[in-house]
């Protein structure tokens, strides 16, 4: 019986063939004209917004590039992800929504499958750093006394020979990048798992290296610290108004990098859930109608990281005086640094012995 069902498995996986492969023209797109002005619309709007935002903080980073510390580096990197993300890969997108039909074809898919996915993965492996970056600051005081710049832009290295390995493994024939099953747009070839085993292996090392694990991190990482700053707000709630008012300000700067963190999560997870299910289910079981909407959330997430800086930067602007002053106050302590995502934010945290 269990040869007969594996016949039938393998005979299942080869009979599959992809949505792309079914019509002669896997370009056109499957919705309707309205749809698809205001899917490029929407895709401007973000576009602009993201290039903006994340340009700025780039710019204002580097007029004062020999002055930034390790953690102020990584969020740099961030900004470069987005920006990357927003500028090598939206146009595409863009034209091809306003023009009903993906423009490009089988070239400008795979080089806009693998730059999203470059970016995106390396976004994320950032944050990853990020994470782990503040857990060993806040949690290890140790760590922040032997952390340099040379260290950090070793971390660059990592992250991004990391997001290069992954990116460009389909190109080796492992994997691959085809059009999604809209037609406007371009991804990893997720229907692979459907053809053979050697595709669901390519699908599950990408969705553990690159999601899965990644994540694992920056959740332990922020529940530790979450763990660590209310203990030390108890440590703290007998001391004077200033330095009560300097923890909480670094409970909340603690916070932006996990609203952060959150915010890429939100907006990729349901993308990797329709991915999945379009990789593991029922073939072609999504419809494609559907399938547009996280593909659309999922291109917004560059958009979201200079907003947050902005609107951190004008919430705690008056506080941040109060919270420098606290730290002198502070004659048997033991400090270390904690930088804001924002590079212009940079707060000493206290540690009370």
């Amino acid at each position: 019986m269990s040869g007969m069902a594996s016949d039938h498995n393998t005979s299942s996986q080869e009979e599959y063939i992809p949505h792309y492969l079914q019509k002669e023209d896997p370009f056109a797109s499957k919705l309707s004209r309205e749809a698809d002005i205001i899917a490029g619309f929407y895709l401007t709007v973000i576009g602009i917004l993201s290039t903006l935002g994340n340009g700025y903080v780039i710019f204002m980073s580097s007029k004062r590039k020999k002055k930034l510390r390790p953690a102020e580096i990584m969020t740099v990197n961030l900004a470069v992800c987005d920006l990357g993300i927003s500028v090598v890969g939206k146009p595409f997108s863009i034209i091809s929504f306003f023009s009903h039909r993906w423009m490009f074809g089988w070239i400008g898919c795979r080089w806009y499958g693998w730059a999203g996915f470059f970016f995106g993965c390396g976004s994320l492996i950032t944050m990853t750093a990020v994470s782990l970056d503040r857990y060993l600051k806040i949690c290890h005081l140790s760590y922040g006394t032997w952390l340099k710049r040379h260290h950090a832009f070793i971390c660059l290295a990592i992250i991004w020979a990391y997001a290069m390995f992954w990116a460009t493994v389909p190109f080796a024939g492992v994997g691959s990048y085809a059009p999604e099953p809209f037609g406007t747009s371009c991804t990893l070839d997720w229907w692979l798992a459907q053809a053979s085993v050697a595709g669901q292996a390519f699908v599950l090392s990408i969705l553990f290296f690159c999601l899965l694990f990644p994540t694992a991190v920056i959740v332990f990482s922020y529940v530790k610290i979450i763990l660590k700053v209310k203990s030390s707000t108890k440590e703290v709630a007998h001391y004077d108004t200033r330095i009560q008012n300097s923890h909480v300000l670094e409970m909340k700067l603690t916070k932006v990098a996990m609203l952060i963190c959150a915010g890429f999560l939100i907006a990729w997870i349901p993308y990797a859930v329709v991915s999945v299910w379009s990789a593991f289910g029922q073939p072609d079981s999504v419809p494609i109608q559907f399938s547009v909407i996280p593909t659309l959330l999922a291109k917004s997430a560059a958009m979201y990281n200079p907003i947050i800086y902005q609107v951190i930067d004008c919430k705690f602007a008056c506080c941040r005086s109060g919270g420098l002053k606290a730290k002198s106050s502070l004659k048997k302590s033991r400090t270390y640094t904690i930088s804001a995502p924002r590079d212009s934010v940079a707060m000493n945290e206290t540690q009370l012995e």
